[in-house]
């Protein structure tokens, strides 16, 4: 069901066809598939790639949180765009156990933790094609 959510509920994550190939608590691994995310110039576009950066964040919450008492907020985004992305790009995502209790327990005392998600996007060699570093809130509902 959760990866149902993740690949289907927003509207312009499933035209892309971005693909959840993981999702653990911590832990989560997308793909976001070359056919139809073209530029004029045949790599990803760079909204794709955008999108592909973002997204892990959001998947982080609902593996890793109290989705009853939390909910994420994007405060801001940069994407480092290193080369054309040719093909399909993958990205993971992790956020260690003490990380989790961490956010989650100052959530808890100041009702908002921030924290950050530095990801790497790479093609299917490995090779990085972009970095993102995404600053997140955690927020506790009703506060």
């Amino acid at each position: 069901m959760l990866k149902q959510l993740l690949e289907e509920k927003i509207d312009f994550v499933k035209r892309m066809g971005l693909k959840a190939e993981v999702l653990e608590r911590g832990h989560v691994e997308l793909l976001a598939p070359a056919a139809g995310n073209q530029n004029h110039i045949g790599s990803m576009y760079a909204g794709a790639l955008f999108t592909l950066a973002e997204i892990p964040g959001g998947a982080l919450f609902l593996t890793s949180f109290n989705t009853q008492r939390f909910y994420p907020v994007l405060k801001g985004m940069n994407v480092d765009f290193k080369r054309p992305a040719l093909g399909d790009i993958s990205v993971t995502a992790r956020l260690s156990d003490a990380e989790i209790q961490r956010i989650e327990q100052q959530a808890e005392t100041d009702g908002k933790a921030p924290y950050t998600l530095t990801l790497e996007l790479k093609d299917a060699q490995g090779a990085v094609v972009a970095i993102s570093q995404g600053q997140y809130q955690l927020r506790q509902i009703g506060r």
